[in-house]
């Protein structure tokens, strides 16, 4: 692999270490949405909603499409959602191990 794959990968998993973020992917695994609906679920403001999209945007996880006055959202590759899945699972199982170890 060549450093300038190993370096983009490193930046797009950044982008993973927050939990709006995450949350954000969540909301978006089945279907678009715009910022005003994914600003009310997350019960955060909306600047703080649009810097995460943007930055989500920027690192090609989701993308957007205009219609009228609305920006929709999505996740750019399901594959990103399965991958988000696998390591939820892998997370899932360490934390029982480690539950499970402490009696």
């Amino acid at each position: 692999m060549t450093m300038d794959i190993l370096e983009f990968h490193a930046e797009f998993c950044k982008v993973f270490s927050n939990p709006i973020r995450l949350e954000i992917l969540n909301l978006l695994k089945e279907d678009e949405m715009i910022v005003t609906d994914i600003t009310e679920r997350l019960g955060v403001p909306k600047a703080n909603t649009s810097r995460h999209l943007n930055l989500m945007r920027l690192k090609k996880i989701i993308v957007r499409r205009r219609k009228g006055v609305n920006i929709y959202y999505r996740i750019a590759d399901k594959k990103i959602v399965a991958a988000c899945a696998t390591m939820q699972n892998a997370i899932g199982e360490l934390l029982d191990a480690a539950s499970s170890s402490r009696y």
